[in-house]
């Protein structure tokens, strides 16, 4: 196999797997839970902040992953208390509070670290022989460790019983009530749990691109996109959007260029909302 198409093919499957990671959360909180959050990417911007902190303060790495963790999750706690529960009746109401969240988010961090952007170095440098082909080691560390990360996620969605309680929540809410669910507390710990993983995704990419307070926007976009793609609330919908998105992304923008890229995923997620809105695959 020509060694640039080889290559190529290795960096849509790691866009793939980025995406993957990104849309977790959103499709948590989206997909599961019925909430639009417009701050999603400011919680992955947390999670790469914190990456920046372990870091400036000559910490190991993934010291940065529990702090993100910790830190999206109280976050998250205290956005659904006293920002989404009121508010979950009321989805254009919700989005818009969402989107006011994010600009609060994005201020405070600024205020904080300054409008500048922040580089880190990559946990694992260098690279490893695949097939002939030199490629980055800490990407294919990333690819291996999200396929664990994957099962882990499915197994919880179609067997555990919290997640068979988050269905009959979404559902019909008063029947889940009635049997003795408590809707509130379930909703919470699911906000918070997307949060979590929204921070988690972010450490994971701090030390790929360059952190700012802004950098959040354009990943809440794909992810947004993605599930659009693929369906809400579908597991098999997840990982097929985010395929499609990521793999045309991936490709569009070394064949053309980002601009480009971008114009072909904003057609393909118009085209999908036109002429089949629930995505290709309904909830499961």
């Amino acid at each position: 196999m020509d060694p640039l198409i080889f290559t190529q093919g290795l960096n849509a499957l790691f866009a793939v797997t980025i995406l993957v990671i990104i849309v977790l959360g959103l499709a948590v909180v989206f997909g599961w839970l019925g909430v639009m959050n417009l701050a999603h990417g400011e919680f992955i911007m947390l999670g790469a902040y914190a990456a920046v902190f372990t870091n400036q303060h000559d910490l190991p790495f993934l010291l940065a992953v529990p702090l993100a963790v910790v830190l999206c999750s109280a976050v998250g706690w205290l956005v659904e208390r006293i920002l989404i529960r009121p508010l979950y009746a009321r989805p254009f109401d919700l989005l818009l509070a969402t989107w006011g969240l994010g600009i609060l988010m994005r201020e405070i961090v600024e205020a904080i670290y300054g409008g500048g952007f922040n580089n880190m170095p990559v946990p694992l440098p260098g690279s490893v022989d695949v097939l002939g082909v030199s490629y980055p080691t800490y990407r294919l560390s990333i690819m291996a460790m999200t396929i664990p990360l994957i099962g882990v996620m499915v197994w919880w969605y179609l067997k555990s019983p919290a997640a068979s309680r988050v269905k009959a929540m979404v559902g019909n809410p008063e029947l889940a009530e009635a049997v003795g669910i408590r809707t509130d507390i379930l909703a919470r710990n699911t906000f918070i749990f997307g949060s979590a993983l929204a921070g988690l995704a972010g450490v994971v990419i701090a030390p790929l691109m360059s952190v700012n307070p802004y950098m959040g926007l354009d990943f809440v976009i794909s992810a947004f996109f993605a599930i659009v793609v693929g369906g809400l609330g579908s597991v098999l919908g997840l990982f097929v959007g985010s395929g499609i998105i990521g793999g045309l992304d991936s490709v569009a923008s070394a064949v053309f260029n980002r601009t480009t890229a971008y114009f072909f995923v904003l057609a393909i997620a118009i085209l999908f909302l036109w002429r089949r809105p629930r995505g290709l695959f309904s909830r499961v």
